[in-house]
């Protein structure tokens, strides 16, 4: 998946799907190491945290969605091991900071420009978010955002960081 066409992100919006995929016999999440403003991201440096990974992109109006939610969560869960990385598949760093000025996150921002991390995850359209566990299982899977998943999207969260 090197390139994710933004007519990807706009056929999930116009049909409204929200995905929510309960991975029955976890999977282990694939190790990753992905550059951020203040160095790399690896999953090893979460062990024992739950982890919202996201895949997200400029031209994605979901995208811009999301963010507020994932900045509550982070404020709601964040104390209860929440971790969130938002791994941006920009080619262009300007186009992730123009957008991030107008959504500000409160979380760790990851870039992949050249989609290699999305492809380990086999992300199928934009945004795509995985909820791996403390032990570093992938327990849910989700694709597209719109703001009726978001309720099942944290009790999601809530029974995984229960665990």
């Amino acid at each position: 998946m090197k390139t994710i066409k933004a007519a990807t992100c706009l056929f999930i919006t116009l049909i409204g799907l929200g995905i929510t995929q309960t991975v029955p016999a976890a999977e282990s999440a694939p190790a990753f190491s992905v550059a951020t403003d203040k160095g790399r991201a690896n999953l090893a440096d979460f062990k024992g945290k739950v982890v919202y990974l996201d895949f997200w992109a400029s031209w994605c109006p979901p995208c811009r969605k999301s963010f507020p939610w994932m900045n509550a969560m982070k404020r709601r869960y964040g104390d209860q091991g929440l971790a969130i990385v938002a791994v941006n598949l920009d080619k262009d760093r300007k186009l992730a900071n123009k957008f991030l000025h107008d959504q500000p996150a409160s979380f760790t921002i990851a870039y992949d420009p050249e989609g290699e991390l999305a492809d380990t995850y086999q992300v199928q359209g934009m945004p795509s978010s995985y909820i791996i566990d403390r032990n570093g299982k992938i327990s849910a899977v989700h694709l597209g955002f719109r703001e009726d998943d978001t309720l099942e999207l944290e009790k999601t969260l809530r029974k995984v960081l229960g665990q």
